[in-house]
């Protein structure tokens, strides 16, 4: 097996692992079992838990966002419409089988430290979460991006957390219709 397939069946086992039982629960043994990978191809590759933990949120990341962005372009004829799609896709991701919350705040809170590289991992991920949702809303012509971008990233984050702590799938609509009134008001001249 070439060591990148290694390297991305490692990453690929742990992420699945991670997000589904969380990072501290999940040992290395189990995802090396899982993996079929031996104890020594994990430490050539990563050195350590923590590496590899942030080697899974890289991988996340990138993978979340290009999910997120064809979202909101495939959902929204317009702008005003993608900024809305925004509370459909989590609708969707809430009630999709395979739906344990978000990685990156079960990332802080397991590595709580704000200087923990876990916990840095997870606020950069956030930061680039609202910096497409900026974009988003400064193609939609909004008086304020910024603002509005930080107004709807609270909604999707508190839509999120409702969901994976209180089972609130309706959590998502219940956002977009508050978003419905801030986008109005940021899209009035």
């Amino acid at each position: 097996m070439a060591e990148s397939v290694r390297r991305g069946q490692l990453i690929e086992t742990a992420l699945r692992l991670f997000y589904r039982h969380g990072f501290h629960a999940t040992g290395i043994d189990r995802v090396l079992a899982e993996a079929g990978i031996a104890k020594m191809t994990l430490y050539k590759h990563f050195g350590s838990k923590d590496a590899l933990i942030l080697a899974c949120l890289a991988e996340r990341d990138r993978l979340f966002r290009a999910w997120f962005e064809s979202e909101i372009e495939r959902r929204g004829k317009t702008a005003r419409d993608r900024l809305l799609a925004i509370f459909d896709i989590l609708e969707a991701w809430f009630k999709s089988r395979d739906f344990h919350g978000c990685l990156f705040i079960n990332a802080a809170a397991e590595h709580a430290p704000a200087e923990d590289p876990v916990h840095v991992a997870a606020g950069a991920h956030k930061r680039e979460v609202r910096r497409i949702l900026e974009h988003v809303a400064a193609d939609a012509g909004a008086n304020d991006p910024a603002l509005l971008a930080g107004q709807l990233h609270l909604l999707m984050e508190g839509a999120t957390v409702l969901a994976q702590v209180a089972g609130d799938f309706a959590a998502a609509q219940q956002a977009r219709r508050a978003a419905a009134a801030l986008i109005d008001a940021a899209l009035a001249d």
